[in-house]
């Protein structure tokens, strides 16, 4: 009985944190425009990371050879460069890596050599916004149909299919849209610390699992006060995100090298560069006729049916995303799963030689028609 109270109190905590956050947002659309007015001045469409901001990486595990994409979108339109990691043999397995917020391909450093090494051509775009990619300044330049547009043209680019997709965070998100509209490019899926979420506020989502129903309205509300804070929270701060101070805390308790932790806001010099991670926890759908909403509706449906090999390896102590994994797994009942303990939400700067252990192992086994 009294943890359900210090539940419920910390939900009102939060609860008030939440409206406190919305009051100063509405300060903030009102005084913004006289800002812009004041203070504003011309700043670029696109921005590129300078190169000397990455000076060092390599003796972090980062010595991978740059690759970069133009892409025309026809009729005139240009897209920012998008750079992207691809090590490995030209003719070997494709595994494609997608990171999410606000990480970029940096994050799966410990993993490409591992995979290299045992056979498979690994592919890890940083998505526009991110990482070595260029960077639209506004945020309103961010939509998840352009990631997915981007990706898709990379791929095209590449000439490559029958891959594997890894993806966390974001990469899932955008990833799994893609494996829906493209599904016969891809031949396994291996899913991270990732979801696929029905609306923040839809209270009749069943999480995958009609036999259980949806959650109660009280342990719905419970459940989305965390994000719905933290969204208020990047609303507020906008391109001020603190990026550094965000690794820094997601890693804390990892004792990680803090030139580590540079390095994850080594793309991000200034509030110029930074209009993608301002944008991409926006992007997750509130209400049911959000744009995204009905790409991450067709996903789950398409995963419904999907019957080529899949495995789920989530963290167990990951406050972002704990419990979606549930998800897949009831949309996906033939998947097999691995339980990555002791890992957080960025599993792959923590346990990234482990991950990539258990990926060629799946895909060895589903290779040779046996269980994992």
């Amino acid at each position: 009985m009294a943890e359900g109270y210090k539940k419920i109190l910390i939900s009102l905590c939060l609860l008030c944190l939440i409206i406190l956050s919305l009051l100063l947002n509405i300060v903030k659309i009102i005084l913004k425009p006289v800002w812009r007015l004041l203070m504003g001045s011309r700043v670029p469409v696109v921005v590129r990371t300078p190169e000397d901001r990455f000076e060092g990486i390599e003796k972090l595990g980062y010595n991978f050879q740059p690759n970069y994409l133009s892409i025309d979108g026809g009729c005139g339109i240009k897209f920012p460069r998008v750079h992207y990691v691809d090590e490995g043999p030209r003719e070997g397995p494709v595994v494609l890596c997608l990171h999410g917020e606000p990480a970029w391909s940096f994050l799966y450093r410990k993993m490409v050599p591992v995979l290299v090494n045992a056979g498979y051509r690994v592919v890890v775009p940083d998505f526009i916004g991110f990482g070595k990619s260029d960077k639209y300044t506004n945020p309103d330049n961010y939509t998840h149909e352009m990631h997915c547009f981007v990706l898709r043209k990379l791929l095209d680019h590449l000439n490559i299919s029958q891959m594997t997709l890894v993806c966390q965070d974001w990469g899932g998100l955008v990833g799994l849209t893609t494996v829906k509209d493209v599904p016969h490019m891809f031949s396994n899926l291996v899913i991270m610390n990732t979801g696929l979420p029905s609306p923040v506020l839809d209270f009749n989502d069943d999480n995958g699992d009609p036999v259980t129903g949806p959650p109660s309205v009280l342990g719905k509300l419970q459940a989305v006060v965390p994000f719905v804070l933290w969204r208020s929270l990047v609303q507020l701060i906008g391109t001020n995100m603190p990026v550094d101070r965000v690794f820094a805390f997601a890693l804390k308790r990892d004792n990680v090298d803090p030139a580590v932790v540079s390095a994850y806001g080594a793309p991000f010099p200034s509030r110029l560069y930074k209009g993608g991670a301002a944008r991409w926890p926006l992007l997750v759908p509130m209400l049911k006729d959000d744009p995204v909403t009905a790409h991450l509706e067709a996903a789950r449906n398409c995963l419904k049916t999907w019957k080529k090999p899949v495995l789920v390896m989530f963290s167990d102590s990951d406050p972002v995303t704990r419990g979606s994994e549930k998800l897949f797994l009831n949309l996906i009942p033939h998947a097999k799963q691995v339980v990555v303990k002791g890992a957080g939400h960025f599993l792959q700067e923590t346990h990234g030689e482990l991950l990539a252990e258990n990926v060629v192992k799946f895909l060895k086994e589903e290779w040779n028609g046996k269980g994992m």
